[in-house]
């Protein structure tokens, strides 16, 4: 959807974009986030032309932006800056209906929508369609402009840290209606912020960014587990996995390799694997390691020693997928009343064990990695 392609954007000798270079899926929400002169802003207002790269091309579905006409290419992308960029003299329809007027869209059609996007920011439309932004109070107000960027039936919408002067519970509000949206309009969303649990909570990636260069590129899950360097580990925090658990994934907190069986065995050999490992349960797999039962000390130690595991083993054993987070997993614990989940593939394989003791050893380590850090 949009391709920065060695974009260099100099001041005079002062160099502030150095070879950028990054795509951006549609239908994607992406965050660009940074100290404070790392160039973010810069690249939000070059997409729609504000600012103009001093060499490279920036390419919209393919084809480069610079022999597109500004004006048309601005009427075709959303905009949401900080102080909103309502006109003051102009109610709170006049504004949302501007630019599909402007593209000549049909009269019934706009309303229609004009209606529809003051329902989905949370504003009851017969009673903001006709007030005007100075009746509005600063939350109304920003909520009207995500509106408005939304308007125009455009594919691309850029915001320009358009919370940041917000209160903290109009902000998060906010945020989850931003996240809404994108979800069920499908937009392509370019979003500057200096916040990152705002970046962590509302973005399908994550842009680092420092002196005009990308530090890391990922989804917010990776780098909070893997940053790239010092910089970025400082940046993001060091207790901002352990502040956020959900973005603990069943692979993280997981066993690998825990102990198993094969249907095959008889119950003497499963009592005197469980012996050796020092268990008192086995996870019973088929050749290609899927997951097919389970055999526990307590349930086979008076059967026939000569029985088959296939036989004499549990079939219904829950498990849990390796991309569960860990808020899910302990649900799933706790609902069942069980203390270790199996962890399963997309196939059925078995890739790990769950247990209360490696949950809190993976939270021990966070813990133990922050006080090393600090």
């Amino acid at each position: 959807m949009i391709e920065f392609k060695n974009i260099i954007k100099k001041y005079r000798s002062k160099t502030v974009i150095n070879s950028f270079s990054l795509k951006v899926e549609a239908g994607q929400l992406v965050v660009f986030i940074g100290p404070s002169g790392c160039g973010k802003t810069t690249l939000l207002k070059m997409i729609n032309k504000l600012i103009q790269p001093t060499s490279g091309k920036i390419l919209v579905n393919g084809s480069d932006i610079s022999t597109v006409n500004p004006i048309e290419l601005r009427r075709n992308i959303g905009y949401v800056i900080q102080n909103t960029g309502l006109f003051p003299h102009m109610t709170i329809k006049e504004n949302l209906e501007l630019i599909p007027k402007l593209k000549g869209e049909d009269p019934a059609a706009i309303e229609k929508k004009t209606n529809e996007l003051l329902d989905i920011v949370g504003l009851n439309p017969k009673e903001y369609l006709h007030r005007y932004p100075k009746e509005l109070s600063g939350g109304q107000q920003q909520r009207i402009g995500v509106a408005r960027a939304f308007s125009t039936n455009s594919d691309i919408i850029l915001m320009d840290e358009p919370f940041s002067a917000l209160d903290p519970v109009t902000r998060s509000s906010l945020q989850d209606e931003l996240f809404q949206m994108q979800k069920e309009l499908n937009k392509t969303i370019i979003f500057v912020t200096h916040d990152m649990d705002e970046a962590i909570k509302i973005a399908d990636k994550i842009c680092i960014l420092k002196d005009g260069d990308i530090l890391q590129y990922d989804t917010p899950e990776n780098i909070l587990k893997n940053p790239a360097n010092d910089f970025v580990s400082d940046f993001i925090g060091k207790r901002r996995v352990w502040n956020n658990p959900e973005l603990l994934m069943a692979e993280d907190i997981m066993i690998p390799n825990p102990v198993k069986i094969t249907a095959k065995r008889n119950v003497l050999q499963a009592i005197e694997i469980m012996k050796e490992n020092k268990v008192d349960s086995l996870l019973v797999t088929e050749k290609n390691n899927r997951l097919i039962g389970l055999v526990t000390l307590k349930g086979i130690q008076l059967l026939n020693r000569n029985s088959e595991i296939e036989w004499v083993m549990e079939k219904n054993v829950l498990s849990v997928s390796q991309d569960a987070n860990l808020i899910s997993v302990l649900a799933t614990m706790n609902e069942h009343k069980i203390g270790y989940v199996p962890v399963i593939n997309s196939t059925g394989q078995l890739t790990g064990l769950i247990t209360r003791s490696s949950i809190l050893s993976a939270l021990s380590s966070q813990l133990i990695d922050m006080e090393v850090a600090f």
